[in-house]
């Protein structure tokens, strides 16, 4: 088993970012990246489960059917928050917990877009 570690991602952090902007660059991005293997594969496996054959639709409509399932699924968003989440330290768990649904709305938001932007690792 290789031993994951958190990117740290640079440039991201500018004088004046909100504490909401610096977690999101700081914790959500980084624990994204680190999970992006696994984020592809559970994606892979969700279409696979639901029967959705992925590889004979265009390129538009593979994009919209990532949008469709983050905004009406609500167990894969579940199971993709709890991918990320469960990397956070206590801290910024606690964080985390005063600001739930900001960051459940960042991670799900960047999360769809990482696999939009991966679409040839899906097909």
């Amino acid at each position: 088993m290789n031993k994951k570690e958190r990117p740290v991602l640079t440039d991201l952090i500018k004088e004046g970012t909100s504490e909401m902007e610096k977690f999101q660059n700081e914790v959500i991005r980084p624990v994204i990246k680190m999970q992006h293997n696994l984020l592809i594969t559970s994606f892979k496996n969700y279409l696979l489960k639901r029967k959705v054959d992925f590889a004979v639709l265009p390129d538009k409509k593979k994009r919209s059917k990532v949008t469709a399932i983050y905004k009406t699924d609500n167990n894969y968003k579940n199971f993709t928050l709890g991918v990320i989440i469960g990397h956070f330290s206590t801290d910024e768990f606690t964080f985390y917990s005063d600001n739930a649904s900001e960051i459940n709305r960042r991670v799900l938001q960047i999360t769809s877009q990482r696999i939009k932007d991966s679409i040839l690792e899906v097909v």
